[in-house]
């Protein structure tokens, strides 16, 4: 038996679809639909992007800096506080606390919005109603290995971000609410993430000069199978009965179909993908993220982004990457529901931005192939699970494959 992929309510569809001249000429057009809508957004972060990079230069350059920040939370509880919520955009290579608290802005918003039954929020964690018990398992994950680990930051950077996005998360969307489910998740997380990617780092990220997020997303697939074996014994933990599932959130099908409602589509998937690896897949949430973080680089291009000054070229890439993905696999959205268009987002393209300095080729290279690769790998995998194995599983093997093939790839490229 394989675990379902996590399917998306009909409150982000038209409640009264328009019929169009007919269903033969549908594919044709909902796919340029969507390729525009995907495409759209891309375009506008690209834009944004842009007026970053310029605004940046011009930048007052008020408050904290990257440079020291790991070796000072080490000794200094409030920069510890600070770097506990920066490890909750870490996964976006953003690493910025005020960018956290955008995120859950965004999060809180549509969260306030969807009891309250208004569609335009979208939305959020899959629409199951376990947004609190996720951000709650996920952020006590995150304390656990900020508190066991965070003496290390004396050396510098840790990858004590890695339990927030992962296990603790993955295990309240299979076993239900509750506290039980909640600190069993977080403590089973940072028990195996983090000292799982502490020891693939040096084992293998370094001898093997790949990046970093190679050995923190293969921590994160190889710890929630751990996590996962373990929790399927522990007698206080008995897996949630699937119920209906909600009317799935993809592009209308056959004669139902239209163009304006395809791109619209496109381009809330595009945002969902910011925050799809949080497990809050909510464009409210992505818009709240991508405007904190543009607002900490302009008040400080050295902070968000590890200090690199390249934020803005993250972004694009990421836009771009979640574009192209959308665009390629809009067939599973329509068929099961689901598609790891955010894989890329989390991986490769950041990645190779960092890698090769923020080059042309670097960006636009990363995000396709990024797109071409991650997706399909993520499937592969994710449908062999068994019954009580989440997709993340997947999801980040996906991750570490794809980053380690396409980053050598495009260092043949001129950059």
């Amino acid at each position: 038996m394989t675990h379902s992929f996590p399917t998306f309510p009909a409150a982000d569809l038209p409640s009264k679809p328009e019929v169009t001249r007919g269903p033969e000429q549908a594919p044709r057009r909902g796919s340029a639909a969507v390729a525009l809508g995907a495409f759209s957004i891309a375009a506008i972060v690209g834009a944004f992007a842009l007026l970053l990079h310029t605004l940046g230069q011009q930048s007052p350059r008020i408050g904290p800096v990257y440079t020291g920040w790991p070796e000072a939370a080490a000794h200094s509880p409030m920069t510890a506080l600070r770097w506990f919520l920066s490890d909750m955009t870490e996964p976006l290579f953003w690493a910025s606390d005020l960018a956290a608290f955008g995120l859950l802005s965004g999060a809180a918003l549509a969260w306030w919005a969807g009891r309250r039954g208004r569609n335009w929020a979208g939305s959020l964690t899959y629409g199951s109603g376990l947004w609190p018990w996720v951000l709650a398992s996920a952020s006590l994950s995150l304390l656990l290995s900020n508190l066991a680990f965070g003496w290390m930051l004396d050396d510098g950077w840790q990858p004590t971000f890695v339990p927030f996005v992962c296990v603790a998360p993955a295990m309240v969307l299979l076993y239900g609410a509750g506290w039980k489910t909640c600190v069993t998740g977080a403590v089973l997380g940072a028990a195996t993430t983090t000292p799982l990617a502490l020891l693939f780092i040096p084992a293998l990220s370094t001898p093997l000069s790949l990046p970093v997020v190679v050995a923190n997303v293969l921590a994160m697939s190889v710890g929630s199978v751990l996590a996962f074996m373990v929790a399927r014994r522990l007698p206080w933990l008995a897996l949630q009965k699937p119920g209906p599932p909600p009317e799935p959130c993809r592009p209308p099908s056959g004669g139902y179909r239209t163009f304006r409602n395809d791109a619209a589509w496109a381009a809330r998937r595009v945002l969902k993908d910011f925050t799809e690896t949080h497990f809050f897949a909510n464009e409210l949430a992505g818009i709240g993220v991508i405007l904190a973080v543009a607002a900490a680089f302009v008040l400080n291009p050295a902070l968000p982004a590890y200090g690199t000054n390249l934020l803005p070229h993250i972004l694009f890439a990421q836009a771009l990457t979640s574009a192209t993905g959308v665009v390629l696999w809009q067939r599973w959205y329509r068929g099961d529901g689901w598609a790891a268009t955010y894989a890329s987002v989390v991986s490769v393209a950041p990645a190779a931005v960092l890698a090769y300095e923020g080059s042309w080729s670097a960006m636009v290279g990363g995000a396709v192939l990024g797109a071409v690769l991650a997706p399909p790998l993520a499937r592969v995998v994710s449908v062999r699970l068994p019954v009580g194995f989440h997709p993340v599983i997947g999801n980040t093997a996906a991750m570490a494959v794809s980053t380690a093939v396409a980053l050598p790839l495009l260092g043949l490229l001129p950059h």
